[in-house]
């Protein structure tokens, strides 16, 4: 491997850089869920995986030479049925490829089994430490509707034991579920609240096309919280979470101070990333050029590719600045800090309109600092009409 970069492939001011680990697999595929997961009943070859992980890694690294990994996520799927060996192995390989910066965040996902709370220990020795835990309800009615293999009991177990293991801890819940009131999400985020560590990330549930609750939502046998009273769901997590000091740094994501995602921010703020795995994405800059990237979705045929290819991409595609603008427009005004407009133009796109600015300021729906602008909490509302109103 290069020992250093071209000066072209490197940023004049170092930037945040993270990788993206996808573990494709799961125990069973939750009705509401439309990632790239797979179930195998009759299990895996981890040794081939675990060599294909590895081969992906090489590859990229030599496409991004001379870079610090300041934050490494294995997302999924579910990464806590990953054996801790191969994480280790992927975390050496890291290491081994770039620089792995001092104090970087190294991110898993977990569900809560029992089983998989057993692998926390040697995740933890493997380099591990940040847990996300997938709680996303704390009764198990709701566990079982939401498709979930764990009990309200186990989830509790493992957070706990999560507080024992790793230095930092973040759960999921999911709200406006079926039957779900705004007094019974208030009081299930206000006992979230209670347990939490520094970090949550709070979900609307979404209907998402081509999944069972998708079929059931369709025929009318699911039912679930939307307009006004999602709304008022939405409104009380922000006001929840504000007054036990967990701040909304993103539309759905929580932290007390100086604890957000910085694997996340990575993403939001517009900055490089590398993706291994069946259905990861990339963006990376070469020769002053930002490239997105993304690899075969089907676990095994991502593996015959990256065994005969040393790769398993399938789109690898030169962004423009005007594409590479307005990515970071639909990502950052998310966050609570906004976009920074003279970035937005630096990376490529025009002028934001005055005019249309003014209006959705004077509308409450953004504020303005500088060249700092930001979504109000009405704004988050209606976000996405907003950035189409800002991209136009």
């Amino acid at each position: 491997m290069p020992k250093t970069a071209r000066q072209s492939d490197v940023p004049s001011t170092p930037e945040p850089f993270g990788v993206y680990v996808h573990w494709p697999f799961c125990a069973a595929k939750c009705p509401y869920c439309d990632f790239n997961s797979h179930v195998r009943h009759g299990g895996i070859d981890e040794d081939r995986f675990r060599a294909a992980y590895l081969k992906e890694l090489a590859y990229f690294a030599e496409r991004t030479p001379g870079r610090e990994v300041t934050s490494v996520f294995f997302g999924g799927g579910t990464p806590s049925l990953m054996s801790p060996h191969i994480t280790s192995a992927i975390l050496e390989a890291i290491s081994k490829h770039w620089t792995l910066g001092e104090g970087a965040e190294i991110t898993l996902e977990a569900n809560p089994t029992s089983a998989e709370a057993e692998r926390f220990r040697g995740y933890a020795s493997a380099g591990v430490n940040r847990l996300s835990l997938g709680v996303q309800a704390l009764d198990d009615q709701s566990l079982n509707a939401l498709g979930r293999l764990h009990t309200a009991n186990e989830a509790l177990a493992a957070f706990a034991l999560a507080r024992e293991t790793f230095y930092r801890i973040s759960f999921d819940l999911i709200y406006a579920r079926e039957g779900q009131s705004l007094d019974d999400w208030r009081e299930e985020l206000s006992r979230a609240l209670s347990l939490a560590a520094d970090h949550l990330s709070l979900y609307q549930l979404t209907i998402e096309a081509g999944t069972p609750f998708a079929a059931l939502h369709e025929s009318g046998r699911l039912r679930v919280p939307e307009g006004d009273t999602a709304r008022a769901m939405y409104v009380a997590t922000q006001e929840l979470c504000e007054a036990a000091g967990l701040l909304a740094y993103e539309i759905s994501n929580h932290a007390t101070p100086s604890a957000e995602s910085r694997h996340n921010l990575v993403y939001w703020r517009g900055h490089d990333y590398v993706g291994v795995g069946a259905g990861a994405h990339a963006r990376i800059t070469t020769d002053g050029t930002r490239r997105a990237l993304s690899t075969l979705r089907l676990p095994e045929e991502w593996l015959a590719q990256v065994e005969a290819r040393g790769h398993g991409l399938v789109s690898d595609e030169a962004l423009t600045k005007r594409e590479t603008a307005e990515e970071y427009l639909l990502m950052a005004l998310r966050l609570s800090e906004g976009i920074d407009a003279s970035r937005f133009e630096a990376l490529g796109g025009e002028p934001l309109d005055e005019t249309r600015i003014g209006t959705l300021v004077e509308d409450g729906l953004l504020l303005r600092n500088g060249k700092r602008l930001m979504a109000t909490p009405q704004g988050r509302l209606v976000l996405e009409r907003m950035i189409v109103e800002l991209a136009v």
